[in-house]
């Protein structure tokens, strides 16, 4: 089996099925933008209009995640664990009603995971 270059933690899963339940089908972006923007944000599912410049990493609770193709340079080393936290942050994530965000937590790929990675695409 590839290596999965993003997970979520469970309790992200519990936020992300709520929001589901609201919402209908979800995505999530990472950019390195202003505010909040440098941390994944959770959309309804074609919400944010995505081109060339973004890079798709995997699927997380059946949601697409997708990254900025800069900002893919500098985390292409490192697995993503999409996980929650209390606190608003500042942007337009659907979470932050809720009184939670998601946030980011990574480490580096072993020597081997690296060797076989799950494929990444542009959106």
């Amino acid at each position: 089996m590839k290596t999965q270059r993003v997970l979520v933690s469970d309790e992200a899963k519990e936020v992300i099925e709520k929001l589901k339940q609201t919402h209908g089908k979800l995505m999530f972006h990472q950019s390195g933008g202003c505010c909040d923007g440098s941390s994944p944000m959770c959309f309804s599912e074609g919400e944010l209009i995505l081109n060339e410049t973004d890079i798709w990493l995997g699927n997380i609770a059946d949601c697409d995640f997708y990254m900025a193709k800069d900002q893919f340079e500098y985390w292409k080393h490192t697995q993503l664990t999409i996980d929650i936290t209390e606190g608003r942050g500042a942007s337009f994530s659907l979470e932050i009603p809720l009184g939670v965000r998601f946030v980011v937590k990574s480490r580096l790929f072993s020597e081997q995971e690296a060797l076989d990675l799950q494929p990444v695409h542009h959106a």
